[in-house]
């Protein structure tokens, strides 16, 4: 599973995406990419459109204008002209919410994220078990395989659909806050994970974070959004400042580098902090 192959990996392109919910546009002229071994993160406060960017990433929102466009070996096509197995194959969504199945084991769950390659009707072959195996490996799920999904825990269950789609085995994967629900443990370890996804495999990620720590960790690359626009969007340390944050988030936060590991820290001060360290 996730093997790096010596053939080029797809990537994702989007281009001045408009996105709505009926007639009203929340979304309006957002173009990103995503590359092969690169994480990009989309950041922004609540109701900035990152996760309604992702869907769209996926074909599970409608476009109001841009295209979104798939590269691979065989060249480069829109998303509009892939069959459902086809896009499957290619790219996995790990969305925020879903319905935990009742009557169904923790590995029947991640089988789930095997169907696109599956024949119709037909049962899992010893491909698709090494990938459920190694899926169910890297989300430390593997000690509870057999237990039935209804007993878990909302962060046990997050790490099965986590599992289920890293079984789907695809060169692009889209991840909308895949660390809410975790304890600090797993937390790290979804965030390593991710990191190593993309530098051992080869794989395109895109990932909504709201924790801009945990962005500024794992990030290749970000896009700041703030009211359904692209505020700023480059490297880390290019995005990821005072100045550019503190508008997006209407609340002063100071970034700084370790003097150590370069890392960034970034800390948001209430506003009754500010009053406080206020000069009288």
């Amino acid at each position: 599973m996730l093997n790096a192959e010596s053939h080029p990996r797809p990537a994702l392109t989007g281009e001045e995406l408009t996105l709505g919910y009926g007639a009203q546009s929340v979304v309006h002229e957002v173009s990103l990419a995503l590359q092969p071994g690169r994480v990009t993160a989309l950041l922004g406060p609540n109701g900035s459109g990152k996760s309604t960017v992702l869907r769209a990433l996926a074909r599970l929102h409608p476009r109001q204008r841009g295209d979104i466009r798939l590269a691979g070996p065989a060249g480069e096509r829109s998303i509009d002209l892939l069959g459902a197995k086809e896009l499957a194959r290619a790219l996995t969504l790990f969305a925020q919410t879903r319905t935990t199945p009742q009557g169904l084991s923790v590995r029947d769950v991640v089988a789930f994220g095997r169907h696109p390659h599956r024949r119709r009707f037909a049962g899992l072959d010893d491909a698709d078990r090494a990938a459920i195996d190694h899926a169910m490996r890297l989300t430390g799920i593997s000690d509870f395989a057999d237990r039935a999904a209804g007993e878990l825990s909302g962060g046990e269950m997050q790490r099965v659909w986590l599992a289920s789609c890293l079984a789907q085995d695809t060169a692009i994967v889209l991840l909308d806050e895949p660390t809410n629900h975790l304890d600090l443990r797993y937390q790290i370890e979804t965030l390593d994970l991710v990191r190593e996804l993309a530098e051992g495999h080869g794989v395109a990620i895109g990932i909504v974070l709201h924790d801009l720590d945990h962005a500024a960790r794992i990030a290749d690359h970000v896009v700041l959004l703030h009211e359904g626009r692209v505020h700023a969007a480059g490297q880390v340390g290019e995005v990821l400042t005072s100045a550019h944050l503190s508008h997006v988030y209407d609340i002063p936060i100071d970034v700084t580098a370790d003097p150590l590991d370069g890392r960034l820290r970034i800390d948001a001060r209430s506003r009754r902090e500010v009053r406080t360290a206020a000069p009288v």
